[in-house]
């Protein structure tokens, strides 16, 4: 290593210290507003690790994360400015202490969720093996975190297809205030990577020159194709978990004092001294020129001006992008799994950042076919079956959206996207808005959903509510090949975490798809029946039903309106609007739940905006409250038919 080089670890590792310092004084002051996890103590770690990363490569942190943040590159100002609250802060005042997002110099976030930063670098080396990089990303996380099934699931996928990528636990001995001694079955963490195949080397955290030795290496190899490496530092906190909280009813002062003669900074400044490469007036100098530069980060930060409280719902979601509109004249007969799957193949022959992720996605094609003759066409690295472990390849899909690749994550049933939802709400939802839009999310989720087949309550869920109720995620039901296709390909386009529902029991139901590209744009609800006594709102498997209704009423002179919303987030209120100012009278039917679901949401639109237009109170037809049950009675019992249907819409039409 050059002197310069050698000197500059010096500089890094001391700039973080007097940034957390000044930090920490600030917390007392009251000028961070919320918590503050500073990295005292283990500045070697970050420093040591940072000193071999391009600023292409990538890191994902932890909530303890300024010293990452520090050490990749984001400047002190903007870090001082994001723990004040304030728009230059590095996060724009989205995040503070635990949610520090740079990607312009690689540092793509750090997360108040344990373990969540695993799986994203994971994901983000295979980004880099799907679009042929020489990149590496780094994951640091504490020893909390290998106790967490992200951990393992995060480790093995990185392993078995050898990603680039560097997991970096700092055993600071304590996760929060439980001591990982107690906490461990095994708390030799360097040990555990031999179970997933994969290097592990342990080190002693507070020694900057063995853990940039170690790391040197562990890169190094990672960009020659080697695959990841288990780096454990062992080191030590010698602040509380966070400012301003209790440290003593779990550790002692003599524990505390004694590893704080342990500094790595005054460790290495000895040894710069003793080896000449440095003067004491050389160290003083830098002293002082980092004091300077904390003293700086604070007054800019102060003095920097609060975000607009306009702005606080902005960035949620992309902005939308342009949609060619369907072509009239020619169209095939496609069933809508057809359909999707001819949209999946089109958008991959144009698009190579796209890649499926799922359980028997690859040769077998999909256990409803959605990805047939793809891997033949692409190739295991593009249709990569997956252990199953849905939370690790969620997460994965994330860390590989933010860094250039389009995920599709194929659930099989969408029931099993349940293991991985902390990862789509905590983390996927929430990344663009977090990043204040820097980071996009264009990753598409998609999996079958509905009642019927006997197929009992772990596979015949209806989640569309749930996802819909959380900002940043578009939710898309379709009911038809020709909306599926376009649907689908909108989803492949936009910058936007998608989830696709697709209802198991219409995905062989045929219908006419326009030949050529187009797509459908999100929150634009479609009329399928035009008619003047009642609207109808249904959704998927439901609109087939009320259609086969409307034929048997319109026999009788009856006319129905029936809208399909197509997408449940974004709803479009509108066109369901003007069809009740047409018709006086609404009916939802839907087969989920009716608590907090769809149909109150449409009723709630009405009620509000439309309620003057009513000739009849609005009515709701649901699937009953309960889990699905498996005997064909019971099952026929609690989802909407083609009777009750009927029935409901007679009963409205009588009011």
């Amino acid at each position: 290593m050059s002197q310069e080089a050698s000197i500059d670890l010096f500089r890094k590792m001391l700039l973080i210290r007097r940034c957390e310092e000044q930090l920490a004084r600030c917390h007392q002051r009251g000028l961070i507003h919320g918590a503050c996890h500073t990295y005292v103590g283990q500045e070697a770690i970050a420093v040591g690790v940072c000193a071999h990363l391009n600023t292409d490569d990538v890191v994902f942190s932890t909530h303890r994360g300024h010293g990452h943040a520090l050490a990749k590159g984001v400047p002190p100002r903007e870090l001082f400015a994001e723990l004040f609250g304030r728009a230059t802060g590095c996060s724009r005042g989205r995040g503070g202490s635990m949610h520090l997002y740079s990607p312009e110099v690689g540092m793509m976030g750090t997360s108040g969720i344990v373990a969540a930063c695993i799986l994203q670098a994971a994901g983000a080396g295979y980004s880099f093996k799907v679009l042929k990089t020489e990149q590496v990303a780094v994951a640091f996380f504490g020893d909390g975190a290998v106790n967490n099934g992200a951990f393992h699931e995060g480790l093995n996928m990185a392993s078995i297809w050898k990603l680039p990528v560097l997991f970096v636990c700092e055993n600071n001995q304590f996760a929060t205030e439980v001591a990982f001694a107690y906490a461990a079955g095994n708390p030799e963490v360097a040990s555990r990577a031999a179970s997933y195949g994969m290097p592990g080397v342990a080190v002693d955290g507070n020694d900057v020159r063995a853990v940039s030795e170690a790391a040197g290496e562990a890169i190094q190899r990672a960009k020659a194709g080697g695959g990841p490496t288990l780096l454990e530092c062992k080191t030590y906190r010698t602040r509380p978990h966070a400012e301003g909280m209790g440290d003593f009813g779990y550790r002692t002062r003599e524990e505390v004092e004694e590893w704080k003669t342990r500094c790595p900074i005054e460790r290495y400044r000895r040894y710069l001294l003793a080896e000449s490469v440095a003067t004491e007036a050389d160290l003083t100098q830098i002293e002082a020129e980092i004091k300077a530069v904390a003293d700086d980060g604070e007054r800019f930060a102060e003095s920097s001006p609060w975000p607009d409280p306009a702005s606080a719902a902005m960035h949620v979601y992309a902005k939308p992008t342009a949609a060619p509109p369907a072509p009239q004249g020619a169209t095939h007969e496609l069933t809508i799994m057809q359909a999707t799957l001819e949209a999946l193949t089109e958008e991959m022959a144009r698009s190579p950042g796209i890649f499926v992720m799922g359980e028997g996605i690859g040769k077998r094609g999909g256990n409803f076919k959605t990805t047939l003759g793809l891997y033949e066409k692409y190739g295991p690295v593009r249709l990569c079956d997956t252990p199953i472990c849905e939370r690790g390849f969620i997460g994965m899909a994330a860390g590989a959206a933010m860094t250039g690749a389009r995920p599709v994550i194929d659930f099989m049933f969408a029931d099993f996207a349940l293991d991985g939802v902390g990862e789509i709400l905590n983390q996927i939802a929430k990344m663009q808005y977090m990043s204040s839009g820097r980071l996009k999310m264009p990753l598409l989720l998609r999996g079958c959903i509905g009642i019927g087949h006997s197929a009992a309550t772990h596979h015949s869920g209806n989640y569309y509510p749930m996802f819909a109720h959380f900002p940043g995620l578009r939710v898309v039901v379709p009911s038809n090949p020709r909306d599926a296709k376009g649907l689908l390909k909108h989803a492949l386009r936009c910058q936007d975490p998608v989830v696709f529902l697709e209802h198991r029991e219409i995905l062989n139901v045929k219908g006419p798809v326009p030949e050529g590209d187009y797509e459908i744009p999100f929150g634009q609800a479609v009329v399928v029946r035009e008619g003047s006594d009642a609207t109808v709102v249904a959704l998927a498997h439901m609109v087939h039903l009320t259609l086969k209704v409307c034929d048997i009423l319109a026999k009788e002179g009856v006319s129905v309106e029936v809208i399909d919303p197509r997408t449940v987030a974004p709803l479009d209120g509108d066109t369901i609007l003007a069809s009740v100012a047409k018709t006086g009278r609404l009916l939802i039917v839907d087969e989920a739940f009716g608590p907090f679901g769809l149909g109150g949401e449409i009723a709630g639109i009405i009620a509000d905006r439309g309620f003057d237009d009513l000739d009849a109170p609005i009515r709701r037809l649901h699937g009953v409250h309960t889990p699905t049950p498996y005997s064909p009675p019971l099952e026929a019992a609690v989802v909407p038919d083609v009777r009750a249907i009927e029935k409901a819409i007679r009963d409205l039409l009588a009011e």
